[in-house]
């Protein structure tokens, strides 16, 4: 018997530790030996630390509750605003259970106790754009990847005052979370969709897309072809919409790191749709020389070198077929 066996091994009395002792056991087990049963102290580690696990959760939620109070508490009249402290603890406030709420459990909790109602209630149209932003993304980091939060915050109305919030809030940054919890709550959960669809959420990316905010239109950008690629059965109608033109004027913009995500929508909407390729071959759109330009531009940095392939793909979907037509018809 080693030392180590004689007197038993000593753990680190938190996750880690648990977490060591399961890979020592698990690496017994694979030996040629037969595992020996938990010695008593070993187990009374393990209660032990499982105990202590188990009150910081509690903590957590008992963290949470104590934010939700400084949440709860009356506006200050203008007259008891003498410095921003009240500001400040709020903004803390919203920023603690976000990062709590990065423990899908914890985004549980916060539902469960009102959270999520008095963040959409109250904060997503407070006065003071600090807390609106932090509180749209506090409900992007509860949404991400919950169907039973996105539901919920879906049935509370909350997607229509995101949508509202990204297209026309003055706050730059306040657009930026708004449209990325929009992201959170549409993307791979249909009923986020369909509400989506029925706000007229593609014009708001278009819109964004073609604002002056960098992180706007990147994301924008980015939520568009998420989609796109996901539900191709909606290319027709964002089509119709005048998406083609649209999206050919803002590659014509500087260019920008996010016109990569520009041609990969534009491939999704010409891939098998022919409205699509009528659309991008219009001789007045000029999208083939657009194209060819922006090809010249990128050659050689190896920084664009996925954007350079999108430009490359895009073209001989929609341009490569044509001149081999239009030669057979001058035969």
């Amino acid at each position: 018997m080693s030392e180590e066996e004689g007197q038993g091994r000593r753990y680190p009395q938190n996750l880690q530790g648990v977490l060591q002792l399961a890979v020592d056991v698990g690496s017994a087990a694979e030996g040629p030996q037969p595992l020996a049963p938990m010695s008593e102290e070993r187990k009374a580690w393990l209660r032990d630390a499982l105990s202590e696990i188990g009150k910081g959760q509690m903590d957590e939620v008992e963290q949470m509750k104590l934010c939700l109070k400084i949440l709860l508490r009356e506006e200050p009249s203008d007259q008891d605003r003498e410095d921003e402290d009240e500001e400040d603890e709020r903004e803390t406030a919203l920023e603690t259970i976000s990062e709590l709420c990065e423990n899908l459990d914890n985004a549980r909790d916060l539902m469960t106790l009102g959270g999520l109602e008095l963040c959409v209630s109250r904060y997503l149209c407070h006065e003071q754009s600090g807390l609106r932003w932090r509180a749209a993304a506090l409900i992007a980091s509860c949404s991400q990847n919950m169907p039973q939060v996105q539901l919920y915050l879906l049935d509370i109305g909350t997607l229509p005052k995101l949508l509202q919030m990204a297209d026309a809030d003055p706050h730059p940054t306040v657009r930026v979370k708004a449209l990325y919890a929009v992201s959170c709550l549409v993307r791979e959960q249909d009923a986020g969709l369909q509400a989506f669809l029925s706000l007229d959420g593609f014009s708001v990316l278009m819109r964004g897309m073609q604002s002056e905010n960098e992180k706007l239109r990147i994301k924008a950008a980015f939520l568009l072809l998420n989609l796109l690629t996901s539900h191709p059965e909606q290319r027709v109608a964002v089509i119709s919409m005048g998406m083609v033109q649209q999206l050919v004027s803002v590659l014509r913009t500087a260019h920008s790191p996010f016109h990569e995500h520009v041609l990969g929508a534009l491939c999704c909407l010409v891939e098998d749709c022919p409205q699509g390729l009528k659309d991008c071959r219009e001789a007045a759109l000029g999208l083939h020389e657009l194209l060819k330009e922006r090809a010249k531009e990128l050659q050689g940095k190896e920084e664009y070198e996925e954007e350079l392939d999108l430009c490359e793909r895009l073209r001989t979907m929609c341009f490569t077929g044509q001149q081999a037509e239009s030669n057979g018809m001058d035969r």
